[in-house]
């Protein structure tokens, strides 16, 4: 074959990557929408973030590949990559994903709360303690305040009397 024709073909064969690769990522967004709920707002905000990152991966393609020069079979070559991507995985991927990525969290927020059960419950019986001491205190305050208050009334009658 010739040099051209090879040239064409690499950058058609790199356009269908594009187009899987692309669909990949997007695929992966969806993952973290499944575990992560997210409002309309945050779901905007990653869509217009993710296609201004891969309008700008399709631009470098573009501009390493052929100049800049957009054409059409290289649109068509990204069609190619995420329709097949599309048949061949399908939502499988997306459903495998964020029911392992899921179990996974499930598992260590369960380890977590194994591992942080003694310090929970030293927690609250240091809450305890603490709440036990202020109401001593207080009543030790208010013990004294009112010791306090006799003893100035005291004096005051004493100094008032001479």
């Amino acid at each position: 074959m010739s040099r051209e024709i090879v040239q064409e073909l690499t950058f058609f064969t790199h356009s269908v990557l594009m187009g899987l690769v692309i669909t990949f990522i997007y695929d992966w967004i969806r993952v973290l929408r499944r575990l992560f709920k997210h409002g309309t707002v945050l779901m905007s905000v990653e869509d217009l973030l993710f296609w201004l990152a891969c309008g700008i991966g399709v631009f470098y393609m573009l501009y390493r590949e052929n100049d800049g020069t957009l054409r059409w079979f290289a649109v068509f070559g990204a069609a190619v990559g995420m329709f097949f991507y599309k048949l061949v995985v399908r939502d499988a991927f997306v459903n495998v994903m964020s029911t392992c990525l899921h179990k996974i969290m499930w598992f260590v927020f369960h380890l977590l709360q194994i591992v942080l059960k003694p310090l929970k419950c030293l927690y609250s019986v240091g809450k305890t303690f603490v709440l036990y001491m202020g109401k001593k205190l207080k009543k030790c305050k208010d013990f004294i305040k009112k010791r306090l208050t006799v003893f100035i009334k005291t004096i005051r009658m004493v100094l008032c009397k001479r």
